[in-house]
């Protein structure tokens, strides 16, 4: 089961606004199903500047992913970081696909001698 957790540092945000957040993050999954926490922050200290942080855990990935972006529009500033972060699970699931298919490959050859 995976969590979404949303802050919000240096002011509020409507409950529609976190609710499309919370939904847009759940998201990720369709991406990579094995993730077990999704951690977004937003900070709207300034108002020129939106900061948008996502962090996402995934099975046996001792680091986490993380995503950060910026704009003066707080749901454009989410978008681009989940954007980012899309594209970081995506690279994720194929090195982890790439390295298993190298390793049947090389078990399969290990069984058979040379020649």
């Amino acid at each position: 089961m995976m969590q979404t957790k949303l802050s919000v540092r240096h002011g509020q945000l409507n409950e529609d606004v976190q609710k499309l957040i919370v939904e847009k993050s759940n998201k990720l999954l369709t991406f990579f199903n094995r993730l077990t926490m999704i951690e977004v922050t937003v900070d709207l200290q300034d108002q020129l500047r939106r900061k948008v942080e996502i962090k996402a855990n995934a099975e046996h990935k001792h680091e986490g992913l993380i995503a950060h972006a910026e704009d003066h529009d707080l749901l454009h500033a989410f978008d681009m970081c989940l954007k980012k972060m899309e594209m970081q699970l995506r690279h994720y699931k194929e090195k982890i696909q790439e390295h298993r298919r190298e390793q049947s490959v090389g078990e399969a050859s290990a069984n058979y001698p040379p020649g």
